[in-house]
């Protein structure tokens, strides 16, 4: 560790003793709407390096003096090219146009051609929003979230579901941001949707190995998810119909060239069809309502050159009713999220950029139910009040370094619950709330050290603190009684974590068109995502790091070969992995959520570590009417928990051998772009019982009535089961309408599950004995949740 640190602060001082240089730097925009460019390129044909531009269209790079020639670049963008003669720093702000480009020449990457195999990053995807739209759609409803379950490595959760698991990795560990806001429960549906709104939505890019330091607190994967920033030069408006869903979208300049906004909106329409007359009096449908809805919306400012400010938010609600037409039985079921980012961009000089941001996150679930006089209330959730500030400096073209820190108030409530009937109220303990704070510094620096070596390393200094008011319910080693209580008033020390996490990235060019990378990542994450269920659903909970949950730790140690072929068509990758995983969570078995009355969800837990490797191997052609992307994933994800299992190693619940996909597009012309997909993975592990017995032996009442007793179950080896394999077909066509002046429409027809795959949702066992004959018999039985499903949605812009 000290000699990394070493390597670090020479690395940052080496630069003090160059000869005098000059500094180019600006802001790169769309020509269209004025929204800043991300990844556009700034490429010096003299010295045949470059730059590209941060999420907000910065750039900055430095030369000795001279005549150059610069050349700007974004794929999709005519490039544009400017001569200099760099005798002082300058500023050059510039727009980019689209290009018109012809059909064989389409393009499915927002990127610089090679930058796959030039850049330091690994495991790093960068979607285009407009490209994810002409895919296959569930229902219609374009998701991001099932989009990057086709990358490598990353493994969907289940049937329909939006829920992903990324190199061996738990739901929980994965770090969901938008627009910088953490987002804690990214489903709609209870799991079948995600909440992000692809119209509202710019950028999309996923890290699964090699995570910067400047991301933290997970040990899996990072989500970075960025809202567009609204249209600066005209107003416009888009939207669509579909089968589960309507959308709007409006935007436009407050004052042109200098303010903007986007307003997203989205419902479901569900509800509207579970009541008469669509549905009889006498269905057992009648009383169900069910809805989602988010909202999307963003300002900007540009005050001057140097200062910008932004505030963005998300709003977004699922609500389930039920309200029984013969009875009071009801049933309210609401959850959802809210976010809000305010972010402050301040150019400092023509080398140094900092954004500093305030984030507001909150995740609520609750659950009411009753009858007649008694009701009954479950809720859980977790709020985050949080400060960061990152400064990017650029001294020279051989560096770019990175510092910043980050502040975290937590408010948890893991689980609390109330009831009453009539005027009488049960003491169940009242709301409990925990309390944490939650700290981050770090440095990074990316080094070309030579032509063919480039360098990404940092350090990440974490500090978490539980404080109180907090009451530990101290339990019996065995049964779990609590017999005793501490107490921890405002503001008190309830235990403390602190530590450091290297990061290190590495890339060598063999040539112009390959290189080997490497990464070496040590992670920390303390809070926790505690499920009784195989997926993650609404009623999971979130639980701080305390004096009984350890923090998680993760090291993950990757290794990749990277290649291009025919001047950049053909893109291919091949990355191995190696994680190991300590102090993960799992519920003891046979705990209940009920249990966290009167005592600390953490008393329910169990601890255990994991290992996950695997290798992904990924080809994409990017460039052509025909393109796509065929991706396989050979992996292990393995737990070992003393009290589960009887101290056996087991597989997890979300350990696949085998992952494929297939994605293909084809742009047949101007009008007319197909799409298809393919997946398909080895089954989920379960427990299932391997025998069967009776208690006792039952009896017979009269001549045909049979009391049998229980049927109790002897469970094989934790997760020793495996689904049948699951795979899936799904094809898209989109139609272009004939341009208007003021209006573009298109449809999009969409078949889910296209030869009508009965793939497994969940298993049960049907009592099938005939007791009279003394013969017992258990079926298992598979359930299914969508047979092929046809939809269409009508787009639309003006």
């Amino acid at each position: 560790m000290r000699y990394f640190i070493a390597i670090l602060f020479s690395s940052v001082v080496s630069f003090m003793a160059v000869a005098e240089n000059f500094t180019i730097s600006g802001f790169i925009k769309d020509a269209g709407n004025g929204e800043s460019l991300l990844g556009a390129s700034v490429y010096v044909q003299e010295t045949q390096k470059g730059t590209v531009t941060n999420q907000y269209g910065f750039y900055s790079i430095t030369l000795p003096e001279g005549d150059y020639t610069l050349r700007y670049r974004l794929i999709g963008y005519a490039d544009v090219f400017k001569k200099i003669k760099l005798a002082n720093s300058i500023k050059i702000d510039l727009e980019l146009g689209a290009q018109q480009i012809e059909m064989k020449e389409i393009s499915i990457a927002a990127e610089r051609a090679d930058k796959n195999v030039s850049d330091t990053k690994m495991g790093t995807t960068t979607l285009e929003v407009e490209k994810i739209k002409t895919l296959p759609a569930f229902f219609g409803e374009v998701d991001v979230l099932k989009t990057i379950q086709l990358i490598p490595g990353v493994k969907s959760s289940g049937e329909g579901n939006s829920g992903y698991y990324v190199r061996g990795g738990g739901p929980d560990q994965n770090l969901i941001l938008l627009d910088e806001a953490p987002v804690y429960n990214a489903s709609h549906l209870f799991g079948f949707f995600s909440v992000f709104n692809a119209d509202a939505l710019q950028n999309v890019t996923l890290t699964k190995g090699g995570m910067n330091a400047n991301y933290g607190g997970r040990l899996a994967s990072v989500l970075d998810i960025g809202m567009k920033e609204g249209n600066a030069k005209e107003y416009h408006a888009e939207g669509g119909l579909g089968f589960i869903a309507s959308r709007l979208t409006l935007q436009g300049p407050i004052k042109k060239d200098t303010a903007s906004f986007i307003v997203s909106a989205r419902r479901t329409f569900v509800d509207l069809f579970l009541r008469e007359p669509f549905i009889p009096k006498n269905s057992n449908a009648i009383g169900n309502s069910y809805f989602f809805y988010d909202l999307n919306a963003k300002v900007n400012y540009k005050i001057n050159d140097q200062h910008r400010i932004f505030l963005s938010g998300y709003f977004g609600r699922d609500v389930f009713r039920f309200n029984s037409p013969n009875s009071d039985f009801a049933v309210n079921i609401p959850w959802g999220n809210a976010t809000v980012t305010a972010r402050w961009n301040y150019v400092l000089n023509n080398k140094t950029f900092l954004n500093t941001s305030a984030i507001f996150t909150d995740y609520n679930f609750s659950f009411t139910g009753g009858q007649d006089a008694f009701e009954f209330k479950l809720f859980s959730g977790i709020r985050d009040y949080g400060l960061k500030s990152d400064l990017t400096w650029l001294p020279n073209q051989n560096h770019t370094i990175k510092t910043g820190a980050y502040y975290t108030y937590h408010v948890f409530t893991p689980s609390s619950v109330s009831a009453r009937s009539g005027d009488v109220v049960f003491d169940l303990g009242g709301i409990v709330k925990n309390y944490a704070h939650d700290v981050a510094l770090y440095i990074t620096d990316q080094c070309d050290i030579t032509e063919r070596l480039s360098v990404d390393y940092g350090l990440r200094y974490t500090l978490f603190q539980q404080v109180g008011p907090f009451t530990r319910y101290v339990t019996e080693p065995i049964r779990d009684n609590v017999v005793d209580t501490i107490k921890y008033a405002a503001g008190d020390n309830v235990k403390t974590y602190a530590n450091v996490e290297p990061r290190l990235n590495l890339r060598f060019s063999l040539n112009d068109v390959s290189s080997v990378k490497a990464s070496y990542t040590q992670n920390y994450q303390y809070i926790h995502l505690a499920s009784l269920s195989a997926v993650t659903l609404p009623t999971d909970i979130w639980v701080p790091s305390s004096s009984i949950v350890r923090p998680q730790y993760g090291v993950q140690y990757a290794l990749g070969y990277f290649r291009n072929f025919k001047n950049n068509m053909y893109e291919s990758s091949v990355e191995v992995y190696y994680k190991k995983l300590t102090n993960q969570v799992e519920y003891k078995d046979g705990a209940l959520p009920e249990n966290n009355v009167g005592n600390n969800a953490d008393n329910q837990f169990t601890f255990g570590n994991g290992q996950a490797y695997g290798a992904e191997f990924f080809l994409k052609k990017a460039k052509g009417k025909f393109n796509g992307w065929l991706g396989y994933t050979l992996s292990w994800t393995e737990r070992t928990f003393e009290n589960l299992n009887f101290g056996n190693t087991f597989y997890a619940k979300y350990d696949r051998r085998h992952d494929v996909s297939i994605v293909l597009s084809y742009a047949l012309n101007t009008r007319w772009t197909f799409g298809a997909t393919w997946v398909y993975a080895t089954g989920n592990a379960l427990t299932l019982p391997q025998s069967r017995f009776l208690i006792n032996d039952g009896f017979l009442l009269g001549n045909s009535n049979v009391f049998p007793g229980t049927i109790a179950f002897e469970y094989g080896a934790r997760n020793s089961y495996r689904q049948p394999a699951y795979h899936r077909m799904d094809v898209s066509a989109t139609l272009q309408g004939k341009p208007h002046k003021h209006w573009q429409g298109s449809w999009n027809f969409s078949i889910f599950n296209l030869y009508n795959r009965y793939n497994p949702y969940f298993i049960y066992f049907d009592d099938v004995s005939n007791y009279a004959a003394g013969q017992i018999a258990v079926q298992a039985k598979q359930v299914s949740l969508f047979p092929i499903l046809p939809s269409v949605t009508y787009n639309f812009k003006f």
